[in-house]
């Protein structure tokens, strides 16, 4: 069994923030894959499922951000898990928007979802790293990821969304390279084949096409003959 956890804050004033993607990305999953029936479990929202042979717990902790190692250790402990079993999605802004890693392991670069299930559970977990962009300014970040999407992000989040739902299966069997495949199918999918190209036709002058057959050459004129009548015939000749 493998715990996959989305971060995020409860209630529907955060519902489209950046902070809650990770919370967007498991609603994906769930309506993708017919993962019905959320439960209120574990200071969190609940769903079984499977991937074939794979049963898989997705938790949405209610906990809000701070204190989601609560609702993770608490999940952990009733499904008999370790750390090694659990996937967190999470928001990253030191990820270009758009942009999706995978990391096992490490710090929690100040991320507060993160520092508290560190606190709970420890670090040795894995991670899908959900790129939100940063605001430019550490003293930003706070107001930044507490506001909603913006309409020009729609497109690019929703091919991430949509690119998770369709590696999940590969998530939970810990194959990172099919998982990131299939994202990078939605966020960047193959163009169209163009062929090769033809090699560049000279155009006929289209004058030469239509050009007129050769004309014979000219025929020289006949040479004049010599006259070789004596006056009196010539003065006969006239008169006949």
């Amino acid at each position: 069994m493998k715990l996959i956890v989305g971060l995020g804050n409860p209630g529907a004033k955060y519902a489209g923030n950046r902070h809650n993607i990770g919370f967007m990305a498991l609603d994906r999953i769930a309506q993708d894959h017919g993962f019905a029936g959320w439960k209120t479990k574990h200071n969190g929202l609940t769903v079984e499922g499977r991937f074939g042979a794979d049963r898989v717990v997705l938790l949405k902790p209610e906990t809000f951000m701070n204190n989601s190692g609560q609702s993770v250790q608490s999940a952990m402990r009733f499904h008999k898990l370790e750390p090694a079993d659990v996937i967190v999605l999470h928001d990253e802004i030191d990820l270009a928007p758009g942009k999706v890693k995978c990391k096992t392991g490490g710090g929690h670069a100040g991320h507060n979802g993160l520092r508290s299930i560190h606190a709970h559970i420890g670090p040795d977990y894995d991670r899908v790293r959900l790129g939100v962009g940063h605001p430019g300014h550490k003293d930003a970040v706070p107001g930044y990821v507490l506001r909603d999407f913006a309409k020009a992000d729609q497109d690019w989040l929703d091919d991430v969304l949509r690119g998770i739902s369709d590696g999940a299966a590969e998530l939970a069997r810990g194959d990172t390279a099919k998982f990131m495949n299939a994202v990078a199918l939605r966020v960047a999918p193959p163009r169209s084949g163009t062929g090769t190209k033809k090699p560049a036709v000279a155009q006929a002058n289209p004058q030469a096409s239509a050009a007129e057959p050769p004309q014979p050459a000219a025929q020289p004129e006949p040479a004049a003959k010599s006259d070789e009548r004596n006056p009196m015939q010539k003065l006969l000749d006239r008169f006949k």
